[in-house]
């Protein structure tokens, strides 16, 4: 059984290096591929460094392998590349992770103690809180969202939560699923490109499951939901522009494609309701549609508009400095 990680990084060298040497110390690893989103902050410099060198002595991991893309593809067209490239050199079992969660020394091999699961993955604890999840669950068979990580244990079975997994942070997955159902969205760039998937793997037939001693240390991410309608429900609001098209976008895709026209419609109701009532802003509301437009009419390239003014400002900052 070959098991290689794929690391999907940008612009956070500091918590890559930490990764890292988390992952060279893990022994059932066979290889690290790190795939390196374009990062301005001198990561693929020092990738350049390590690319390809031989472990110490005194660490049981094979080679770690890096690869810079020639553009920023988001978090779907680096997960897309890093899949693709770990099917080429022969991978069983793929452990796919972004480079701001540090796993647990045993996750990994916590992990591979289920042997009858397609596409499984650990628990993501917050770092400074490891009693609190940083990615809410909502447990199977009804709409119980549960955010410690005692109320996981209490309803798992067996040691873990079969159904649910929370991807991209420590999942691994199957090399007869990646043949089965394909490779992540690129298109997609960000925000949704996971669930998708997840979403993919579930309509077909996958075996799914969260294993609840196995975890992931992950900084919070602070609330991913704002009440709205008199706290009966939430709304995944984030202060990024390019974060909210791309969620709207994405969503209406997902929900379109896996639920329905009728979860779709209300997905659309909702943000209406929560940008005009809410939370009010014609900005968000403009920006909401043109997302669906974009949507419906099979068009993923309004987002690199943002991605343009982040470059600008950032160089503009720089020679401010």
């Amino acid at each position: 059984m070959r098991v290689v990680a794929v690391v999907v990084t940008y612009n956070r060298l500091q918590m890559l290096q930490g990764l890292l040497e988390r992952l060279d110390r893990i022994a059932e690893l066979d290889e690290v591929l790190i795939v390196d989103n374009a990062s301005s902050d001198g990561t693929s410099g020092w990738l350049a460094g390590i690319d390809g060198a031989d472990p110490a002595d005194d660490h049981p991991t094979a080679r770690v392998l890096a690869r810079t893309l020639a553009s920023n593809t988001g978090g779907a067209g680096g997960f897309h590349e890093g899949l693709a490239w770990a099917m080429e050199r022969g991978a069983d079992l793929v452990w796919l992770m972004d480079d701001d969660g540090l796993p647990d020394p045993d996750c990994l091999a916590r992990l591979l103690r289920e042997r009858d699961l397609d596409f499984w993955g650990p628990l993501v604890v917050d770092r400074d809180d490891p009693g609190r999840l940083v990615f809410p669950i909502r447990l199977p068979g009804g709409t119980r969202v549960v955010h410690d990580l005692a109320d996981v244990r209490a309803a798992a079975t067996d040691g873990r939560i079969d159904g649910i997994v929370i991807p991209f942070n420590g999942v691994l997955v199957t090399r007869e699923l990646v043949e089965r159902i394909g490779l992540p969205r690129k298109e997609y760039f960000i925000w949704g490109d996971d669930h998708e998937y997840r979403l993919r793997a579930e309509a077909a037939g996958a075996r799914i499951g969260t294993v609840v001693d196995a975890q992931v240390r992950h900084p919070a991410v602070g609330s991913l939901g704002t009440p709205m309608l008199g706290g009966r429900t939430t709304y995944n609001h984030t202060p990024s522009d390019l974060k909210h098209y791309c969620m709207a976008r994405n969503n209406l895709l997902n929900l379109r494609d896996y639920k329905g026209w009728l979860y779709a419609v209300a997905f659309v109701l909702k943000t209406l309701w929560f940008y005009t009532f809410t939370r009010p802003s014609p900005k968000r509301l403009v920006l909401s549609v043109r997302a669906w437009w974009a949507a419906l009419r099979g068009d993923f390239t309004g987002h690199e508009r943002f991605l343009t003014s982040e470059r600008r400002e950032r160089l503009e900052g720089r020679s401010r400095r």
